[in-house]
């Protein structure tokens, strides 16, 4: 099999996989904390923001979605209290999406299905394996 050969094969693994996994993810979030595995990704990262605030801009090139997308996503977490907007007092044209305590301890809680849905979907790799395979993820993203 040639390398070209190889190298889309494994695209394609990889789609079908992500694709698997998110259905999985976002099962078992949506039946124990109500919200979708692309929620639980937002409020991460707004979680691991410095003081829990982004720039929408930030947040939308963190998860790979336009601007408009952030904003449409942010929306129903706003309607029910676990993000809020923030305006830049120096720029009305900036605006920050900030975590909520509530947010906070959801995105905590729900963590602890994330892994343990990612650890039964793995099986037990070898450290080396899961290195490896975030080497190449991470060469796909550009990081």
């Amino acid at each position: 099999m040639s390398t070209d050969t190889l190298t889309t094969e494994f695209c394609l693994r990889l789609s079908r996989a992500w694709a698997t996994l998110s259905r999985r993810l976002d099962s078992a979030l949506g039946s124990h904390h109500g919200i979708s595995f692309s929620d639980y990704q937002l409020l991460l990262q707004l979680q691991r923001a410095p003081g829990g605030r982004l720039r929408r801009v930030d947040l939308a090139e963190q998860l790979g979605l336009t601007a408009s997308g952030v904003t449409r996503s942010l929306l129903p977490l706003e309607k029910i209290g676990l993000v809020t907007r923030q305006s830049d007092p120096r720029d009305a044209r900036v605006g920050y999406a900030l975590i909520t305590p509530a947010g906070d301890e959801l995105v905590t809680n729900a963590t602890v299905v994330v892994d343990n849905v990612s650890r039964m979907a793995l099986g037990g790799p070898a450290r080396d394996q899961i290195e490896a395979s975030s080497g190449l993820l991470a060469q796909l993203i550009g990081k």
